[in-house]
């Protein structure tokens, strides 16, 4: 059996639950139990409480007989407890309404009881008709009696605001709703702007006024602002059964924005909870937005897609819509046979038979969306290369054209190579001449298009044969030779494979010219750079390029530039591969060939130090449309536009990588390290709510590839967004879950531990906040990182503070002050350092003088003060100056502190936010001096 003391204590922990199963255990706990103690304040509370669990908690019957107790015990047993928390009944009573017209076996005639009865407890109380009027308003509204909820509505209007009525979000929902049912959609965005502008905090906001908002911006052709809406309400929604209505209202904005596929998402992933539903009412308007989505899908071919839910078969969209109208259909007609009327049905067959609003809204964060001129970053300037056109003589003979055929490989033009050589199947067939024919077959591999290489490999194989045929052992060895690198490339590097390019090396430098001599010495530098060999790969190609400029070919030169960049920077000689890779890129961006040179753009904006160069040349080699290169270049630019602080430029390129990576069938996950820099582009332009669905995503991906260290940085990161989403229920979930990860990681442990402290901290959850912090405090201690172990103590002393737990701060006060003793010296002299030990003297002092033990805070101040001014921390160096006169002057030294105020007066600038304390204390102190 349970003490009292013991309950009061489980109740206590209960609240700092997040509604839902976990919280209305506990309470369940206490219930069971509460009866044996003697304490009726517990035993009021304890259901006062569990009433508002129930509620806010997705089991809301259980609501009727614990309010129904506490009114009971209310009106029989006056006491204290109860003067203490009749605001908390009385509100209740409005949750109560709510509730019972969401039941249908609860008779209107009781609702109304209740709201008489409300309205006399108010009246009684002093309180106003405010909430009243907007009650009886509602169930007006549900019932169907439009001319009686309009009459309610005006005088909800017109009654002043106290108290009891509905927090400043959830009033002007109720009214958003109306303006948007009488499609005054203009007027609801301008109401709801300065509600979404303040403080939301109460359980139903802001998510329900998002929810609202989101066909209110479609209307006023806001399409950011309403998925905007979606996501941040959703995102709340999503994890708790009370919320089953508002998840309906999801799935049918997704039908209707064209958003089929992520409304079904969001169908099974809550279609279970449809047997488990908070009541009648909120399973009724799940099922019908259900029934429309998947009217929908079956329209659009997708009826035999197949719904799994726990417990049964799978069943098809077409199948489960059938199902859920008649569900719906029946479920509103006990709504109506309770009420009167046949408003209900009538709202729900709306619903079902609702069509799409004509405007697609892109929901996904990870959804392309269209570039326009305005929104894409500029280019340095426009890609100058103009292709001559493409000329075939009639008359050439098939050596001619051959000949043009080569020429045109030589300068790079892949098509213009391509169109002669169709030209020549046209009208020739293969020459009798071997040379000739192997010549044909060359260039044959060279414009050929497939992805493993085998149409080249075979082109190239005759080309070898007949050139050996031909007596051309030269062009024989330099085929073979591209051979061995191609198949390399596609297969694997092997020592055959190089044997037979050094062999080709070999033949050149006895028999070959400049430029074959470059082009066998290039080919051995690739092979190297293939083995991983980048030593002797960047010594090759020191060789070739010598024998490039000998042979005075400026595309061959630009060339020879292009493998050396690569091979320079696999080899981190990052300078020098900037310097290839520009040289080539001017070539190119020049003369062409448009690929070669955005490649080339690709590697420079890789390698510049300079984001601003790299968002240039990126965007002129993406404004140039190359397939190849894009990719690379939007995933480099993207960035770079974030290292240039502009996150809402990045989000675009890196949107386009996702889909590009995910066309390309992603086969090394490397979308998903992409969603996670996505994820924090988002956060950085300001858009929680999207990035915290593509962190998700990317957790999904991470945790499914097994990469630990990516996933944990993306919790830490999931953490961080919840936290600026003021979710702190899952930011602390998340953070405890990243300590237990982390066992093996004291310096993680620390870091994370130290943000759950901070949030505990912020949410005045002192007691939990300095236990987290010293968790983490002895975690950064065991990493070996001393100063940010003073740091998290510091923090601790400040959750201890107040959390008003004086015997263990002045433990922590000690335990510190050993830790600053035993600091190295050189960790000692950094200003970092000196700056926290002389605020550390600066908590101290808070934590004495709130308890006005000013004389025992004086020898902790004394000696800090200068520290600060001599790293420069002036305004702190004035504040704890201020803080130490104050406690010379509350011990009983107002002459020094006289003094000590004055000086600092002069020292200090006008602009001080320390100057008008310093000001009071100063007329003070000379106060007590003359005195």
């Amino acid at each position: 059996m349970k003490t009292a003391q013991e309950l009061w204590e489980l109740l206590n922990e209960a609240q700092h639950l997040p509604y839902g199963a976990a919280q209305i255990a506990l309470v369940e706990q206490v219930l069971r139990h509460v009866d044996t103690t003697d304490d009726p304040a517990l035993r009021f509370y304890a259901r006062l409480f569990a009433t508002t669990a129930y509620i806010y908690g997705g089991e809301p019957v259980k609501a009727f007989p614990t309010f129904s107790w506490c009114v009971a015990d209310f009106d029989r047993n006056p006491g204290p407890y109860h003067q203490r928390w009749m605001h908390n009944l009385l509100w209740l009573f409005k949750n109560m309404v709510n509730s019972m017209t969401k039941f249908p076996e609860v008779p209107l005639e009781r609702t109304h009881a209740v709201l008489d009865d409300m309205e006399r407890r108010y009246r009684e109380s002093g309180h106003g008709m405010q909430a009243v009027y907007k009650h009886r308003y509602l169930v007006a509204e549900h019932v169907g009696r439009t001319a009686e909820a309009t009459e309610w509505f005006e005088k909800w209007q017109a009654a002043p605001r106290d108290t009891l009525s509905d927090c400043a979000g959830c009033d002007p929902t109720t009214l958003v709703n109306r303006l948007a049912d009488q499609e005054r959609y203009e007027e609801a965005a301008e109401l709801a702007g300065p509600v979404l502008a303040g403080d939301l905090s109460c359980s139903e906001q802001p998510q329900s006024i998002l929810s609202e908002l989101m066909v209110v911006y479609l209307r006023t052709g806001r399409l950011r602002e309403a998925a905007d809406a979606h996501r941040r309400s959703y995102m709340i929604e999503r994890n708790n059964l009370a919320d089953l209505w508002g998840v309906g209202d999801h799935i049918r904005f997704c039908a209707r924005t064209g958003n089929e596929h992520r409304g079904l998402e969001i169908l099974q992933r809550h279609v279970d909870w449809l047997d488990q539903a908070p009541s009648p009412a909120a399973a009724m308007n799940f099922a019908a937005s259900a029934v429309l989505l998947l009217r929908r899908l079956t329209e659009l071919g997708h009826g035999d897609t197949l719904i799994r839910r726990s417990g049964r078969a799978d069943v098809t969209a077409s199948a489960l819509a059938g199902e859920l109208e008649t569900f719906t259909l029946e479920t509103a007609a006990r709504f109506d046979a309770r009420n009167g009327t046949r408003h209900q049905s009538g709202l729900m067959v709306e619903v079902m038979e609702s069509k799409p609003y004509g405007v697609t809204v892109p929901l996904s964060p990870t959804a392309r969306r269209p570039v326009s001129p305005e929104t894409e970053p500029v280019a340095a300037e426009p890609v100058r290369v103009v292709a001559p056109p493409v000329e075939v003589p009639e008359t050439a003979t098939a050596a001619e054209l051959i000949d043009l055929a080569g020429e045109h490989w030589l300068e790079d033009r892949e098509e213009a190579l391509r169109t002669v050589l169709a030209a020549f199947d046209a009208r020739f067939e293969v020459p009798a001449d071997p040379a000739l024919a192997a010549r044909l077959w060359l260039l044959r591999g060279f414009a050929a298009r497939d992805d493993d290489g085998a149409a080249t490999r075979s082109a190239w194989e005759r080309a070898a044969a007949l050139f050996t045929e031909a007596g051309d052992t030269g062009e024989a060895g330099m085929t073979r030779a591209r051979l061995a690198v191609q198949k390399a490339w596609t297969d694997e590097p092997t020592e055959e494979l190089l044997a037979v390019v050094k062999a080709n090396v070999a033949y050149h430098d006895a028999h070959g010219d400049a430029r074959s001599r470059a082009n066998a010495w290039i080919r051995l530098s690739q092979m190297y750079r293939l083995m991983q060999r980048l030593d002797e790969a960047n010594e090759a190609g020191d060789r070739s390029d010598r024998f490039a400029e000998e042979a005075g070919d400026p595309r061959r030169v630009a060339y020879h530039a292009m493998v050396r960049a690569q091979n320079r920077a696999l080899a981190d000689r990052t300078e020098e591969a900037g310097a290839a890779a520009r040289l080539a890129w001017d070539f190119y961006r020049a003369h062409g060939p448009v690929r070669i040179a955005a490649e080339a753009a690709v590697i420079v904006g890789r390698l510049s130090e300079s984001p601003e160069e790299t968002v240039a040349v990126l965007s002129e080699a993406l404004a140039a449309g190359v397939p190849g290169a894009e990719l690379p270049a939007r995933l480099s630019r993207a960035r770079a536009l974030m290292n240039l602080d502009r996150p809402d430029e990045a989000i675009d390129d890196y949107v386009e990588v996702v889909a590009l990576v995910a066309a390309d069938g992603d086969g090394d996950g490397g979308g998903v390290f992409v969603r996670h820099e996505l994820a924090q582009a988002y956060q950085h332009a300001g858009r929680p709510a999207e990035a915290a669905e593509v962190a998700e995503e990317a957790l999904l991906g991470f945790d499914r590839l097994g990469a630990e260290e990516p996933a944990l940085d993306t919790r830490f990161l999931l953490a961080a967004i919840y936290r600026d989403l003021d979710d702190s229920s899952r930011a602390l979930q998340l953070y405890r879950d990243l300590i237990e990860r982390l066992e093996g990681n004291p310096a993680g442990r620390g870091q994370v531990g130290e943000q759950a402290g901070q949030l505990l901290y912020d949410l005045d959850r002192d007691s939990e906040a300095a236990l987290t912090f010293r968790a983490a405090a002895e975690a950064l201690h065991e990493a070996g990182d001393l100063v940010a172990e003073l740091r998290v103590l510091r923090r601790r002393l400040m959750a201890l503070n107040y959390a008003d737990e004086v015997p263990e701060a002045e433990e922590v006060i000690r335990f510190v002050e050993r830790r600053y003793a035993e600091l190295p010296a050189e960790l000692a002299g950094q200003p970092g350092v000196v700056w926290g030990r002389s605020i550390f003297a600066f908590e101290v002092g808070n934590l004495l003088m709130r308890r006005g033990r000013y004389a025992e805070a004086l020898p902790h101040l004394r000696g800090a003060v200068e520290p600060l001014r001599g790293i420069g921390a002036v305004d702190d160096a004035d504040r704890l100056e201020g803080m130490l006169a104050e406690a010379l002057l509350r011990s009983g030294s107002p002459r020094e502190a006289e003094r000590m105020l004055g000086d600092l007066l002069k020292r200090m600038s006008p602009d001080s936010p320390t100057r008008e304390l310093a000001t009071d204390l100063y007329a003070e102190a000379q106060a007590a001096v003359q005195g």
